[in-house]
Parts: structure tokens; C-alpha cells; sequence
């Protein structure tokens, strides 16, 4: 795609590894000035390191997306560090347990609603605070093929917090499309990153486990969810408003 980012300021969370890492880098390569946000120091300084190496712009950003006034910490650090906030990226998820519902660990369910839900709340709550009072933003939250689109078996926890990102992320686009933030979803299916591993496995076994469940016959690679990401990041967008942009290969086709 042909957008520019050049004076925009793109925060992403979750970009430590996998997909928030390659958004991260994605944006700074299109000119936006980066924050790149994580829990582990190692992993986002890598990412800003990369970035760096690539020419572009960042900054790195500890917080935990779970706690409110670490989210809102980390708006306020971001706009006092790069004079603003114009883009979000809210990537930040985790996939703790898999197994059936009467056997889920609650503490595991409660992790998981914390991170993918709750964290996705008050990230937005607090972008909005500011984009809303300073004419307005673009928001898109990594929600999943699996909750709202596909179920699997002995994901229950893991889909029930994605179904729910897309549909908050689909009320909070109505709630402030007047006040000039336009938000979004992108629904990823299977993708080369560490949360598709089973404990254990190797590429080959995690091919042969996911491969047949894809139409197109392969997990995807980061930079093609990304690209769904810009997309949506973009004017090239700016009619789309509350929409769940499922990118999976056609497995809930």
C-alpha cells in the first residue's frame, strides 16, 4: 500500500514480538514517529533497536495494559515525549490455556479477560481522552478469527474475549465516530508468531496441526496481517468505520 505516516505519532501495544513488532516497524517505515509499548524491557528495546536500524523513529514504553493508571501513563508518556497521539494500534493479547470449558483454570480465564479485554478497554479509554480533545485519531484493535468468525474446540476462554474486543470495538466506533476518531478491527487467523505453538512443537508440527484448517494452505506471515493494519490506519480507509477486517486465509469463510 501507498500510505504515509510522515507527522503522525502511531502507538502499539504488544510490540515485543510477533505482529505488534511488525506493526511497529511497518509504521515507522511509512514516517510515523513510533511507541512502542510492551511489559518485557528486552523485547520492545529490540523492536525500537530495529527500528532504528531501519531509519525510523521510536520511542519504547513499559506498561501494563491491564492496569489504569500504567494506560494512562502511558498516553500521557507518549504525548509529552512526541507533542501527540494520531494513531493506536492496540495489539496486546495473550492465549494462556487451551482445554475444555469444565476443565479451564479460572485464574487462566482471568488472564486472559484482563489482557484481551480489559486491556483493550482501557487503552481505548484513554486514546480517545486524547484524540477526542485533540481532533481526533485512528484507532484499530487486533481482535481474532476465532471468537466472533470461527470457534475451535477448547478455545472458549480465548474466543469469548475476541468476539467481545470486536463487538466493544464496534460500539466504541459509533460512540465516537462524531468526535473524529475513527476505530477499527482486524480479526488475524493463524500466523507466524510464538502464540500459535503448542508446548512442544516444532514448525513442522504446528503445520501439520493448522495448515489443513487454512483454505489457502498456510499460516500467514505478520507483515500480511500488518498490511490489513495500515490499511485500516490509513485515509486510504476513511470510510470504514466500525468494521472487524477478518484476515485468515478463508478459514471462516
Amino acid at each position: 500500500m501507498s500510505a504515509s505516516f510522515h507527522g503522525k505519532v502511531a502507538l502499539v501495544t504488544g510490540a515485543g514480538s510477533g505482529i505488534g513488532r511488525t506493526s511497529a516497524r511497518a509504521f515507522a517505515a511509512r514516517g510515523a514517529t513510533v511507541v512502542a509499548v510492551g511489559r518485557n524491557a528486552e523485547n520492545v528495546t529490540q523492536t525500537i533497536k530495529l527500528i532504528e536500524q531501519d531509519g525510523g523513529t521510536a520511542s519504547a514504553v513499559i506498561a501494563d495494559v491491564t492496569d489504569s493508571a500504567s494506560v494512562q501513563e502511558m498516553v500521557d508518556t507518549a504525548v509529552s515525549r512526541h507533542g501527540g497521539l494520531h494513531i493506536a494500534h492496540n495489539n496486546a493479547g495473550v492465549f494462556t490455556a487451551a482445554g475444555p470449558l469444565g476443565d479451564l483454570d479460572e485464574e487462566q480465564w482471568h488472564a486472559q479477560l484482563a489482557v484481551n479485554l480489559t486491556g483493550v478497554m482501557l487503552t481505548m479509554k484513554y486514546e480517545i481522552r486524547h484524540m477526542r480533545a485533540h481532533g481526533g485519531g485512528v484507532i484499530v484493535n487486533t481482535a481474532s478469527n476465532i471468537g466472533d468468525h470461527v470457534r475451535y474446540p477448547g478455545t472458549g476462554a480465548y474466543a469469548a474475549t475476541k468476539a467481545a474486543v470486536s463487538t466493544l470495538t464496534r460500539t466504541a466506533a459509533l460512540d465516537h465516530i462524531k468526535d473524529g476518531i475513527r476505530i477499527n478491527a482486524v480479526s488475524p487467523g493463524a500466523a507466524n508468531t510464538s502464540m500459535t505453538f503448542m508446548p512442544g512443537e516444532t514448525e513442522a508440527d504446528r503445520a501439520a496441526r493448522l495448515n489443513g484448517t487454512i483454505p489457502l494452505g498456510r499460516l500467514a506471515e505478520t507483515d500480511e496481517i500488518v498490511a490489513s493494519v495500515l490499511w485500516l490506519a490509513s485515509e486510504e480507509s476513511s470510510f470504514v468505520v466500525g468494521h472487524d477486517l477478518v484476515a485468515d486465509g478463508g478459514a471462516s469463510a
